[in-house]
């Protein structure tokens, strides 16, 4: 009789499995989500690239608390004849190389960078465009998606991600009908959708990437600027929620975070995780079957893809 789902037991009045807690309190309040985070970014910047393994982590583990926007801020309109960034000694592509590899090394989040000698990205406006319209035509989750293989494109594969036929090839990827988009955001409208960014970036007193603003339902808020500890970003997520300990969710599993953002790098995995940098391998095996992996190396950093 247990066993038979059908069968009602005469002693607890259970009809079904048993064995569950016969009299207890139950909470189904999920928290409110009160609170708005902005992410300042832009496609090209190497700050950003660095901190995507912190910033997944936050998301995935406290994304329940707040609402999340990216913001596209225009890091590069166009190369001038004059110094784009002079404090760092960059007044062409060239430059940006060992600027790139310095920041991909000191974060762990590795940089090639030839590109930018190449076939250098003459403006982050193109990719930031496709961005925005495909956050208009879709979903959040989908042009946050197009950002990380734009990245992965430019930092990992070399690629000029302002070159139509790149940006078609990601979005294509993406299952979207990749020329209409590429087309679509080269229009008017675009470019509209990008300035309006631009105004809320400027409205929100951004000057530099990576920027992440909390707002609270007071609109009172905590900016933080540039690449930071995880902890830094909870500790602030505390504050303007006024709350002295949040109840963070399970990390996924190795195998559903892979088949989610399909490439991940060492480093990602140790935050994601909390392990050392010799603990990744083992723990790879570990979670993962031979099958469903290939591990593979880039300026001394390991990186694992999925095999499909």
């Amino acid at each position: 009789m247990k066993n038979n789902p059908m069968m009602c037991d005469l002693e607890t009045g259970v009809c079904g499995v048993a064995g569950e807690e016969e009299f207890g309190m139950i909470d189904f309040n999920q928290p409110k989500k009160s609170v708005e985070v902005y992410y300042v970014t832009d496609p090209i910047c190497s700050h950003c690239w660095a901190l995507e393994p912190v910033l997944r982590r936050f998301i995935e583990q406290y994304g329940h608390y707040f609402n999340f926007h990216t913001i596209m801020g225009g890091l590069l309109e166009k190369w001038g004849d004059g110094p784009v960034d002079p404090a760092n000694g960059i007044s062409g592509p060239a430059d940006v190389v060992g600027h790139w590899r310095e920041v991909g090394a000191y974060y762990r989040m590795p940089i090639d960078g030839t590109v930018m000698i190449d076939n250098p990205v003459q403006s982050s406006y193109p990719p930031s465009r496709v961005f925005k319209v495909i956050q208009k035509n879709h979903h959040d989750a989908i042009a946050y998606e197009y950002l990380r293989r734009a990245r992965e494109a430019l930092f990992i594969f070399n690629q000029n991600i302002a070159d139509k036929s790149v940006m078609i090839d990601i979005v294509n990827k993406l299952g979207l009908d990749g020329e209409a988009t590429v087309n679509e955001s080269q229009q008017t409208t675009g470019q509209q959708l990008l300035n309006e960014d631009f105004d809320r970036a400027r409205n929100l007193g951004v000057r530099g990437f990576p920027t992440i603003i909390m707002m609270n339902e007071d609109n009172k808020g905590l900016k933080i600027v540039g690449g930071r500890p995880f902890v830094n970003y909870v500790d602030g997520l505390k504050q303007v929620l006024h709350i002295e300990e949040l109840q963070p969710k399970q990390q996924p599993s190795l195998l559903s975070l892979l088949e989610k953002e399909k490439l991940l790098f060492s480093k990602e995995i140790e935050v994601m995780y909390d392990l050392e940098k010799s603990e990744v391998t083992s723990y790879v095996k570990k979670e993962l079957s031979s099958d469903q992996y290939e591990m593979k190396e880039m300026l001394g950093e390991c990186y694992i893809t999925t095999k499909y």
